[in-house]
């Protein structure tokens, strides 16, 4: 492959966008690589499509290896599959819906588990088509309410989704083992430093599921490791260790607590006023209750309660990924709910479902509302006092929380980019359109799925956050748009000599991007060339008449002066 600059689609800036945020949306603006094209949605131009052409190879390349078979469905499908698996309506706003012109309903697929599952009900029988791993590359939609991040958060984007099927959970654990050894071998050929951690599994369903998450400051997922074990865990699937206590038999006593609303003024007064002849109270000792709204998919709704230690904030993302498919919105019409005082809220006695934090276990006594203005209660205990409904995680997580998988080891939190996520759907949606096969018994077996998806387009801009400096991107080796970049730094015969190279390192195997153009200096192409990232640069410069230009390694910020003739081999010697 030979690319010369001077004929292609490429138009680098010098200024940075003004509505890019993350740096690889920046840089992969400046770079030439996207161009916006509507509210997350982008254009890849010449060298951004080979770079994304180049990871789904390497995508593409480790499933067939591991297995899969490659197949593609349409983005566009009929409403009633996603009827019967109930997602119509689980998806909610997220997902794009049309009508054809007789009128019929269709939506843009987010996901394909109903049309893999449809395909293998029509295609197979009998136990011996089994197992069977598919997958496809295909361009998803979701519409995303706030699309950010240039390719972080799009709504439209490219993905791999791939599905296992086999004939017991003893095969299903097989294949999914299976694909998690394929995604490390993906995500090291890609250059991206990653963690798997244990996730939610949200409208996807099923019970085991993993998180790829590429370390980055500008990740939307939170996750957390233990300073002593392998445990990690994306925020949202962070299970509390509950303590247990012996029942209290601190009697409920109802105080006179004046403008005390929050937390901090209730904990202020309990101190002043020496409540139950304390003065050490902290937030810790008081419960917070929150009512929110649930919006359940197809339109109902109903007021919740959560309780939460008072040092803590309930996440909206603990809690709406604890409850999915539901929604979740905070709930402010008070006047409508006399009983509801706001600020005074309390367990004993309240008249709405009510799910409480694992830390409120049978027997602890609690600081909480009583349920009156200006009124809250002592000795509010858990088991004897009040019963909730459930147990819900939906406290925020800190570091320095004990680990739920050790004793002794304190949780970190660090950010990043989900790029992988894997899923044992079990038989959710071959329940769902009832399959069945002739198992070996000559008696009817139902198949169990796997479900792993990789974000191709996410994947480039996470490799553009991980592989950059201060003057541009530093593609990895294995998905640079190209192998060389020829920069003919000046005239006298310099540009013919780099075109020259050019096809020399062509013909050598070689991708070869040369900078042809005329009238352009050489300190922008210079520029230019840091700013594309292109792992190794030739500059063809002062020294050619005397046989030698200059090799740039743009990873290593090294350089060497080197015959022209020695180019090619060096360069083919260093990529092998």
């Amino acid at each position: 492959m030979l690319l010369r600059m001077s004929t292609l689609l490429l138009k680098t800036l010098r200024e940075e966008p003004a509505d890019a945020e993350a740096p690889s949306h920046r840089l992969l603006l400046r770079a030439g690589f996207i161009r916006r094209a509507a509210a997350g949605g982008y254009t890849w131009l010449p060298l951004g499509k080979l770079v994304l052409d180049r990871v789904t190879a390497v995508v593409r390349e480790e499933m067939i290896e591991a297995g899969a078979q490659e197949v593609s469905f349409p983005a566009l499908l009929p409403r009633e599959p996603y009827e019967t698996s109930n997602r119509w309506t689980e998806y909610g706003e997220d997902l794009f819906t049309l009508k054809d012109r007789r009128g019929a309903d269709h939506l843009l697929a987010p996901t394909h588990e109903e049309m893999f599952t449809l395909l293998v009900q029509d295609m197979t029988g009998s136990y011996r088509d089994f197992p069977l791993v598919l997958f496809q590359v295909q361009t998803k939609f979701r519409d995303e309410a706030r699309p950010r991040g240039g390719l972080l958060r799009g709504r439209e984007f490219l993905m791999k989704d791939a599905y296992s099927f086999d004939l017991s959970d003893a095969g299903l654990v097989e294949a999914y083992q299976r694909m998690r050894v394929a995604y490390q071998k993906i995500f090291e050929r890609l250059g991206l430093e990653h963690t798997i951690v244990s996730a939610m599994s949200g409208a996807m369903g099923g019970s085991a599921s993993e998180e790829f998450l590429a370390t980055s400051e500008v990740g939307e997922d939170t996750f957390v490791g233990c300073t002593s074990c392998s445990y990690a865990a994306n925020t949202e699937a962070v299970t509390t260790r509950a303590v247990t206590s012996a029942m209290s038999g601190t009697p409920l006593t109802v105080h006179d607590t004046p403008d005390t609303p929050t937390i901090a003024s209730l904990v202020d007064h309990a101190n002043a006023a020496r409540l139950d002849g304390r003065a050490d109270w902290t937030a810790a000792d008081t419960l917070k209750n929150v009512v929110v709204t649930v919006h359940h998919p197809g339109g109902e709704s109903e007021l919740l309660a959560i309780g939460v230690p008072g040092d803590r904030e309930v996440d909206l993302k603990r809690l709406e990924a604890a409850l999915a498919p539901a929604t979740v919105t905070m709930f402010d019409d008070f006047a409508s709910r006399p009983d509801l005082v706001k600020g005074y809220i309390g367990p004993q006695g309240i008249k709405i479902r009510y799910l409480a934090d694992p830390r409120v276990t049978t027997g602890t006594a609690w600081l909480t509302g009583a349920n009156e203005p200006g009124r809250h209660a002592t000795g509010v205990v858990a088991g004897r006092d009040f019963t909730p409904d459930g147990t819900i995680e939906a406290a925020e997580v800190r570091a320095g929380d004990p680990c739920p998988a050790c004793s002794g080891g304190e949780l970190t939190i660090r950010r990043g980019i989900e790029i992988g996520h894997i899923f044992q759907l079990g038989r959710r949606y071959t329940d769902a359109f009832k399959v069945d096969v002739l198992g070996a018994d000559g008696k009817p077996v139902r198949p169990t799925m796997g479900s792993y998806g990789i974000g191709l387009s996410r994947g480039v801009a996470a490799i553009a956050e991980q592989h950059h400096d201060e003057r541009g991107l530093v593609w990895p080796a294995a998905v640079a748009p190209a192998d060389v970049h020829v920069v003919a730094a000046g005239k006298d015969g310099q540009v013919e000599a780099a075109l020259t190279l050019g096809a020399t390192l062509a013909r050598a195997g070689l991708r070869v991007l040369v900078d042809d153009r005329p009238n352009v200096s050489a300190g922008v192409k210079f520029t230019d060339a840091e700013l594309i990232g292109i792992p190794r640069a030739v500059v063809v410069g002062r020294r050619l008449s005397e046989g030698y230009a200059e090799l740039r390694d743009r990873i290593a910020g090294t350089r060497q002066e080197v015959p022209l003739v020695d180019i090619a081999g060096v360069i083919t010697a260093a990529a092998g």
